[in-house]
Formats: C-alpha cells, structure tokens, sequence
C-alpha cells in the first residue's frame, strides 16, 4: 500500500509545473532556517567552531609538513645512484643495454676508468701509478623504494664485478616516507571522528531545543528533506567556517618551509598552499555535514 502511494506521488509530481520563483522562495526559506539555527545556538557556536579549527588546523599543518617530505624524498631519490664496476675488457654499451630493460631504471650514465684516475690523481698527488680503477655505470632509479629491486637485478648481469649504494641513507628514507605517511592518515581518523562527534552532539543540542516545532512541521505534511537540510547547513557551516580560521597558521609554516627549501636548494613543491587550503575546507565542510546527517538520522525520526 505504502509502496503504491509513494508510485502515485511520484506521478503526480512529475505533470505538476516546476514555479522556480516557489522553488528559490522554498531555498531562502531553508537557509533563514539554518542562519536562526545557528543564532540560537548562541556562545557554543565559538566553542565548536574554536574547537573544530584548532583540530583542522593540526591536520593541515602536517599536511603542509608532508607534501614538503615528499619533494625532499623526491630529491633525494634523484641523487641515489647505484655504482656499477665492471669487468675489465667489458663492453660498457652492452651492459648498459642491459640495464635499461630493468623496470624502474631511470638513466644510466658512464664513467670511464679514465675519467675516474684522473679525478682522483688530482685529488690525492698520485704520480706514475697504473690505472686500478674500473668502467662506471651510475644507475639512476625512478623512486627510493624501488632501488633495491633494481640493484638485485643488475648484480647477475655478465660483466659486473661489483656494486654499490648508499643503502642505509635509501633505508631511512623509506621508513621517514612510511611514519609520515601513517600519521597522516591516524590524524585524517582522528580529525574526522572529533568534528563528527562535536558536530554530532551540537545538532543534538538544535533537535531537541525544536523538538516541538519540528513536530508541529511534520504534522502540517512539510517534507523531509526541508526539516533536514538547515541543520545539514549548519554543520556544513560549522566545519566551513573552521577550514577559514586552520588556514591562518598556514601562512607561518609556509614562509618557514620556504626558507628551508631555499636553504636546501630544494624547489618548493608546486601549488603546495592551494592544496592544503582547499582540502581544508573540502574536509571541514564534508566531516561538519556529515555530524549532522548523523545526528539528524540518530535522533530526527524524519
């Protein structure tokens, strides 16, 4: 029965004439709604929009702190290189060829015995001795973790005496890459459950204060979705509201990445400030309108 009303109301709804001036007077409605919600909530609004910053803000500042760990691993990773000595009276090009058909190689580069003796013959006043020193393939390698699967693949490789890299710098990379990475994602939980939370026990807080009102809505035949949206708006506020106040420390962390960029001579990572502004407000807004979503579906039997 209920099923072949709810077919009939779609019906009719669907031959009904859209008034746009009723659909726009329904949304002014709808956000004075919300905007009265907000005012009635009076000082607590201070509480959970200074509450709610100061979370967002911890989040964006190890954000900020994470895209400029990712450039300066990036970077690092270009300056690894895997040393390739070769056999004597190996061909240098055939080896090569070899290298380049490994997945993850980058660029291989060729330093001759020659080239090497002389270098070091400058550096340490050697006069009159035999050349010892071997060809050098310098192998360079897409990204840090993947330099140890590149380095056991070449070792068999026929006419490679002996190899080398700076295997514990690559380690500690790798392990710096994964900690940041894993607190990033336990701060994103936390940062989600605390505004859901706050945001959840705020709109509790509206329900119950209009309890008899959105009663008396719901006895009159007003739809769902209109008791419902000015308090999903509030939250969106709440949250939207938080991003704005999270970004104004990001303006201090990033001069201090800048300089530390400038001193490292690293490139500032592209568009690092607009990233982090703008996921701010997208996960303040979203986090902030879901509390109230579930909120509203807790304790709004709509």
């Amino acid at each position: 029965m209920d099923n072949s009303r709810q077919q009939l109301k779609k019906q009719v709804k669907k031959h009904i004439p859209k008034d746009w001036l009723c659909e726009l007077r329904i949304a002014y409605r709808i956000v004075k709604e919300a905007v009265n919600d907000i005012k009635r909530t009076g000082i607590v609004n201070l509480v959970i929009i200074t509450t709610m910053a100061a979370i967002l803000t911890i989040f964006g500042v190890l954000f900020r702190f994470t895209l400029s760990l990712s450039t300066f691993a990036n970077e690092l990773g270009n300056v690894l290189e895997i040393s390739v000595y070769l056999k004597p009276n190996t061909s240098t090009e055939i080896v090569k060829d070899r290298i380049k058909e490994i997945k993850h190689v980058k660029q291989i580069t060729l330093k001759t015995k020659e080239e090497s003796w002389n270098s070091l013959k400058q550096e340490l006043g050697l006069h009159d001795v035999a050349n010892p020193l071997p060809d050098t393939l310098r192998v360079s390698v897409d990204k840090p973790e993947n330099i140890g699967e590149v380095f056991s693949q070449i070792k068999p490789i026929s006419g490679v005496e002996d190899m080398g890299y700076a295997k514990d710098l690559a380690k500690k990379m790798q392990v710096l890459t994964k900690v940041v990475n894993t607190s990033m994602i336990f701060v994103i939980i936390i940062s989600g459950a605390l505004t859901i939370t706050i945001i959840n026990n705020t709109i509790q807080l509206v329900i119950q204060s209009r309890k008899e009102e959105i009663e008396i809505m719901r006895l009159m035949g007003v739809s769902n979705w209109y008791i419902k949206t000015p308090l999903i708006m509030q939250g969106a506020f709440y949250g939207f509201v938080s991003s704005i106040i999270a970004v104004l420390p990001l303006n201090w962390v990033q001069g201090l990445l800048l300089n530390v960029h400038k001193f490292f001579l690293i490139p500032n990572p592209i568009f690092a400030q607009n990233i982090v502004i703008i996921t701010l407000l997208i996960i303040g807004s979203t986090f902030g309108a879901i509390g109230s979503f579930l909120s509203i579906k807790k304790h709004l039997q709509v």
